[in-house]
């Protein structure tokens, strides 16, 4: 016990960089999953295969191998073009290499979230308000998207439960998470079990705050649909 205190620091430091992690990759995800959604919908046939191939090789290949490519496989490209203007070797932030990964990889599913509930909107709703003469913008903010938000929200909660726990991966490419940091001073200290134990309920209490703070969105949402 007397060295999970005297690590309390460093775990905290590893709390922050997992939560911002989880939350500049939930902004990413949610931008991708945004425009996969409109590529899905799209009646040209190009960007709905691109958004099918993008889902389809997300939900197909494993999330560690996803990000080991990114993070090297980026690394090899971003120097080999480099190389092509005489510039020194560089290295890829492993913050930004995480974000970017648990980003691509969750806008796949938020894609599909998203596709769903857009769908799920009844289409009288837009042709209604376009023979009232209401402008494409204005049905688009005021008609279509407080439906789509209250019918995607509890999957996008789903997707962020499952993205916050996703991030105890990318520590394997050596960023100072919670993950990370822990097991470094587990290994310090002889004490790997000591400090998992700590890792799980941390992230215990992150998802417990964060599915209190979906449930009341779900509420606020959901004002006036009656029971």
């Amino acid at each position: 016990m007397d060295n999970l205190i005297n690590f309390a620091p460093l775990l905290g430091r590893g709390v922050l960089v997992t939560i911002s992690v989880a939350v500049l990759a939930l902004f990413l995800a949610t931008f991708l999953g945004a425009l996969g959604a409109a590529a899905k919908l799209s009646p040209n046939l190009a960007p709905r295969a691109v958004a099918q191939g993008y889902t389809t090789i997300v939900r197909g290949v494993p999330d560690l191998v996803l990000i080991l490519l990114i993070y090297f496989g980026g690394q090899r490209l971003l120097n080999g073009a480099g190389g092509l203007f005489g510039a020194s070797h560089m290295d890829i932030s492993k913050f930004w290499a995480g974000v970017i990964s648990i980003g691509f990889i969750y806008g796949a599913y938020l894609t599909e979230t998203f596709r769903g509930a857009y769908m799920a909107v009844p289409r009288g709703q837009a042709e209604a308000a376009r023979a009232l003469g209401v402008k494409p913008l204005v049905i688009l903010w005021k008609v279509l998207l407080p439906q789509i938000m209250r019918v995607a929200l509890p999957g996008y909660g789903n997707v962020w439960m499952v993205l916050i726990k996703s991030t105890a991966v990318i520590s394997v490419i050596g960023l100072g998470d919670l993950v990370g940091l822990a097991d470094k001073a587990g290994k310090a200290t002889r004490q790997p079990f000591v400090f998992m134990a700590a890792v799980i309920l941390i992230y215990l209490a992150i998802t417990w705050v964060s599915s209190q703070m979906l449930r009341r969105a779900d509420t606020w949402a959901n004002r006036g649909q009656g029971a």
